[in-house]
């Protein structure tokens, strides 16, 4: 860890580096995409993907903190609308370039053309995704690293080069096939993904490291290194420190990453800096990103692999595998040892010890002492009328037609239940049960939280459906990073409260709660706007596993018309222009 230079003490000088930019302080970066389907091989195995000016992933956005982002989005998808969502970009002032369908806008129809009108306030690792139907698990994905503006404090570590290293997971079977499974009777669920990849690349049916296979079944890739699939490798020179840049877009997919031979320095979450701790592996959810440093000091006339394996979920899934590559070593050396062996998928006590470890980094904000209100969300498997559904608090969130930002702020009662979701649950609920009454029902009201304060949210994990199921959900929050207060097992009570971290709590975008446990957030209110707060695992979303946030809607001005341009917001924009 000598490379961390300067110690605690440049760590104290330097972390204002992070500071919020004014908007327009910066560059206006403009960018022209159209999102269409092609067809590709992202595993070696040709299909449709969904993708941006022709590539997949889609174009990697770099910009520095201060800068807008100015992103003409042409719809080419001709039977199915479109948005994209910023992850991790807090949208202040811009709540409708949220990118999130019947929340933030309407979803873009084919032919049709939005204008993304956004700042990047802060430096950190952060990516994009389609935030319609399941259109993430389509391959509507990218990454964006924003970079300490010119004329700040640089970052609180040093290193010579990085990396960018976005995970996703991948199926054979059409998106539109997984949809129709995830809501019939009897229920198709969408089965664990055939590919792992590393930036839109992974290989199906071969192995890179197939001579160390203990079975003959597994066949060894045979690569001329032009192909789709092909691994993007990492050529380093020895002797140095290099950044790695990870982010999780994965459907599915909980994730471990190691780098053989290496260890790792954790020093970003969610672009926020924590305080750098060493670890010979990273587990990732979906949702999250990371920043590691490495220092290339190991015998320069090998190879090493870079590892991805599932976590979370009993794993069908093979490796992902790259290659670190020491100049002036050819590529082509194999590695003299298999790739590290990813951690049993049920190994929670390692996971949870990845998590804790995590801590902001010295002068960070600190949460509030107190909250104002507590929410608390019950996360459950129900039935509704036979159909398999995700809810909390027993209610199973179905958008309505109207994005709310337009039905609050023009007070369209009629766009949503105005009735307020439960913000507890019953206390006899058994979580280490399945549900004694399955059935739950839809809806689609909204937490109206107050502006300027501070909000407690404590996700509480259940039994799912099945006896002696709980799976792991990471949950992510649109507009806000929040303070990860601290896990606990079983049931929340009042007691857990004394196990809150108030001192140095990481801040985060996207938390997990672990299976039969609990996970405590908190936040503050101070971004007007209507913002989503959900699983992240693409069909769970899609089964209903979200809430909804709205915050000083009265105070958000300045919406672009073509965001609200359906729905109710739609008819009363067209009687007054007819007007």
């Amino acid at each position: 860890m000598g490379f961390l230079r300067g110690g605690l003490v440049l760590c104290i000088l330097l972390l204002l580096c992070s500071f919020e930019r004014s908007f327009g302080s910066g560059k206006t970066r403009h960018l022209k995409w159209d999102v269409e389907y092609m067809f590709w091989s992202p595993d070696c195995k040709e299909s449709v993907v969904m993708g941006i000016n022709g590539q997949f992933p889609g174009p990697t956005i770099r910009a520095k903190a201060g800068d807008t982002i100015s992103v003409l989005l042409t719809n080419k998808l001709h039977t199915e609308g479109v948005v994209i969502h910023w992850h991790g970009i807090r949208q202040v002032g811009t709540p409708w370039a949220d990118g999130t369908a019947s929340i933030s806008q309407c979803a873009i129809n084919p032919g049709e053309t939005f204008d993304y009108r956004f700042v990047v306030d802060k430096p950190g690792t952060y990516f994009y995704h389609g935030h319609f139907g399941m259109q993430r698990s389509a391959g509507l994905y990218g990454s964006l690293i924003v970079d300490v503006a010119d004329g700040d404090q640089r970052e609180p570590f040093h290193y010579d080069g990085e990396f960018n290293m976005l995970l996703s997971d991948w199926w054979h079977q059409s998106v539109h096939h997984q949809e129709v499974g995830l809501s019939s009777k009897p229920f198709r669920w969408i089965g664990e993904p055939q590919t792992v990849l590393i930036n839109g690349r992974g290989q199906f049916n071969c192995s890179l490291a197939a001579h160390f296979s203990n079975t003959t079944s597994t066949n060894q890739c045979n690569l001329r290194g032009n192909e789709q699939c092909a691994p993007q490798i990492l050529r380093v020179l020895p002797n140095k420190t290099y950044r790695l840049r990870i982010a999780s877009t994965t459907a599915l997919a909980s994730l471990n990453l190691a780098v053989g031979g290496h260890k790792m320095v954790v020093v970003e979450a969610d672009g926020n800096y924590v305080q750098p701790f060493q670890v010979e592996d990273i587990d990732i959810y979906s949702g999250e990103s990371y920043s590691v440093l490495i220092r290339t000091n190991q015998e320069a006339f090998k190879n090493y692999w870079i590892s991805i394996g599932v976590r979370g979920r009993r794993p069908q899934t093979p490796q992902a595998l790259t290659l670190l590559n020491y100049a002036p070593t050819l590529a082509s050396k194999i590695p003299p040892l298999p790739p590290s062996a990813t951690p049993a998928w049920n190994d929670y006590g390692h996971s949870k010890s990845f998590s804790n470890k995590i801590l902001a980094l010295m002068g960070s904000p600190k949460p509030p002492k107190n909250y104002d209100r507590r929410i608390i969300l019950l996360n459950t498997q129900n039935l509704i009328d036979g159909f398999i559904k995700w809810s909390i608090n027993n209610i199973s969130l179905h958008l309505p037609s109207t994005p709310y930002l337009g039905s609050i702020k023009y007070s369209l009662k009629t766009a949503f239940d105005n009735k307020s979701p439960p913000e507890n649950f019953s206390s006899d609920y058994d979580i280490m049960k399945p549900p004694v009454n399955p059935n739950t029902t839809t809806g689609n009201g909204v937490y109206m939280l107050p502006l300027n304060t501070t909000v407690d949210v404590i996700l509480q994990n259940a039994n799912a459906l099945a006896a002696n199921v709980s799976e792991i959900h990471p949950w992510h929050l649109h507009g806000h990073d929040f303070w990860v207060l601290g896990y606990g097992e079983g049931k929340f009570t009042k007691e857990d409260e004394k196990k809150f971290n108030l001192k140095n709590p990481p801040l985060r975008n996207t938390a997990v709660i672990f299976p039969h446990g609990w996970t405590a957030l908190r936040f503050v209110t101070d971004n007007p706007g209507v913002w989503a707060f959900h699983c992240h695992i693409e069909p769970h979303l899609h089964m209903g596993m979200g809430v909804v946030f709205a915050e000083g809607v009265q105070h958000v001005n300045g919406i672009s018309n073509q965001a609200l341009a359906c729905g109710l917001t739609g008819n009363r924009f067209m009687k007054t222009t007819q007007n």
